[in-house]
């Protein structure tokens, strides 16, 4: 399917609706951004003599929703002209509008019975073959799109963009019953070469793939934290940078994004998945219904795991909250010997073998946390995905791990991972272990310079589509090397190219660097093209 988008409309100007008309007008594309009118006078409006039936006012909620996320940080636009591009308007006097755009985007809130009376009056005046889909992050796609036109169907599915859309890579898409093979393919790529994300195609299951894992990730921490003894300040030590995520690690990024926003989704996981053997992980723990109860959602509210503080002497202190005594205390610094092991090993993978293996807490800690991971991961296969890449891609891509569950198994062994989870009392499902009996010791291996996943169907290695439009260094290194020293590495590109790639520290262009580049001209003078 071959169609340009042009321009879009946003249906619903929240901080979702308004991130995703931003992101939009950051490449290009006209915005048309809609919201409901409002049923009540502001107090200004009062003042300046306005009336319900003002433009002003009956455009108030969309405007002032647009002017709150331009001004919010980080900022959702790429420079403040381009929200030139997005032109504000209501459902009631603006909504036929829709009939000119490619594409149509349902932002509003998490209800079903309000997200079918819009697309009742969006399917009025939707021109056939239009793109129309739902941002939902958990309503089935099958319910939306009952009753609806076979047109409707045809052209309808799930685009779950995470917040916020411009800083976020993860691109959910989520076929109905009825949606068509080209529209996949097209969203697919329209995400991936213009919106700049990693689109990932999932099944419609509660939370799809990024949530899913993500949240039981976090609902796992939650439960550890205490079963351990730990404190707020040892987990996020443990789960930041050491196995590459953000430096925010697991409690001071549940402040970042809210509380309330995490125990919304999980408290939807407990409901909607009621057969999931970690079922009952989506519960609560006791001190985390206390934080809700007291409305410590974390940067939004003032105080979460986290609070700052002000001093008498006018200096500011970071707090920490004791899970136990739910008081805030302040910070104590946590310290592993096993994390101590790791300060030589630059690379991420090659650490997870040394901080499974600690003696200590950590060692305990990452046994117990990437036991319940792996287990988990692989009974959702074929549940959520078929794919097991799938899921590494969604992680990394909308939770910001560097390596998803997949390849941090790879890095342990696939064989010591089992070894993990039965010391934990749980087993990986079926499938892995009949890849290890014919001889398959891991769930992905490089071949000619491309990376290739074990199909669980077929019981073979496919190669992960998308790949042919790069060219990916890690896994050319070591094959297609012609000449390395201590500044540089060439390697064989194929096609006659040669790739000079700096391995100096920061980049800095020394006398091996030079001699590298020197040497690179030569050979490609006298054996390559370039």
């Amino acid at each position: 399917m071959k169609r340009r988008i042009n321009k879009v409309a946003v249906v619903g100007s929240g901080i979702m609706g308004s991130g995703i008309a931003c992101h939009f007008a950051n490449i290009g594309v006209e915005v048309l951004l809609l919201d409901i009118v409002p049923r009540e006078l502001s107090e200004k409006e009062k003042k300046k003599g306005l009336t319900l039936e003002d433009k002003a006012v009956r455009n108030r909620i969309v405007n002032d929703s647009l002017q709150a996320s331009l001004k919010s940080k980080p900022s959702p636009i790429y420079h403040q002209d381009f929200a030139k591009r997005i032109k504000t308007g209501n459902l009631e006097d603006d909504i036929s509008k829709v009939s000119e755009v490619d594409w149509i985007i349902e932002v509003v809130v998490e209800r079903l019975d309000i997200k079918k009376q819009v697309f009742d009056n969006l399917e009025k005046h939707r021109k056939k073959g239009t793109l129309i889909t739902s941002n939902t992050s958990g309503i089935p796609i099958q319910q939306m799109s009952e009753g609806r036109s076979e047109d409707f169907k045809k052209h309808f599915c799930g685009t779950h963009f995470f917040n916020p859309p411009r800083y976020l890579r993860l691109f959910e898409i989520i076929p109905g019953p009825e949606t068509s093979k080209e529209v996949l393919e097209l969203l697919n790529e329209y995400g991936e070469k213009f919106l700049g994300k990693k689109s990932v195609v999932a099944k419609d299951t509660p939370a799809f793939i990024g949530n899913r894992v993500g949240i039981f990730s976090i609902m796992s921490l939650f439960h550890m934290v205490k079963e351990m003894d730990m404190t707020i300040e040892e987990v996020d030590k443990l789960t930041g940078p050491v196995i590459g995520r953000q430096k925010s690690a697991t409690f001071r990024t549940v402040d970042v994004v809210g509380l309330d926003t995490l125990v919304h989704v999980a408290n939807g996981l407990h409901k909607g998945v009621p057969t999931d053997e970690a079922h009952d992980l989506f519960a609560m723990p006791d001190y985390i219904n206390t934080m809700v109860e007291n409305e410590w959602f974390g940067s939004k509210s003032g105080q979460g795991f986290y609070k700052k503080i002000k001093n008498d002497d006018g200096s500011s202190e970071i707090k920490s909250l004791d899970l136990n005594t739910l008081e805030y205390r302040p910070q104590k610094k946590a310290s592993f010997a096993t994390l101590e092991l790791t300060k030589t090993i630059d690379k991420v993978e090659e650490r997870f073998k040394v901080l499974v293996g600690g003696k200590d807490k950590a060692g305990e800690f990452y046994r117990k946390n990437f036991a319940a991971l792996f287990a988990y991961v692989s009974n959702r296969i074929p549940e959520i995905t078929d794919e097991l890449y799938k899921i590494d891609d969604a992680m990394k891509a909308g939770f910001g791990w560097e390596h998803g569950p997949f390849q941090i198994w790879d890095a342990i062994g696939v064989e010591k991972g089992i070894e993990l989870m039965k010391a934990e009392g749980k087993e990986p499902a079926a499938w892995v272990n009949e890849m290890l009996e014919k001889e398959n010791k891991s769930f992905y291996k490089v071949k000619e310079g491309n990376t290739w996943y074990y199909d669980i169907p077929q019981k073979e290695y496919k190669k992960i589509p998308g790949q042919d439009a790069f060219i990916i260094l890690e896994n050319i290194r070591e094959s297609k090397e012609v000449f390395k020293n201590s500044g540089v590495v060439v390697e064989d590109l194929g096609d006659g190219i040669l790739n000079v790639e700096f391995r100096s520290k920061m980049n800095t262009i020394g006398g091996d660097v030079l001699d590298g580049l020197n040497k690179a001209i030569d050979l490609a003078e006298k054996e390559y093209q370039g």
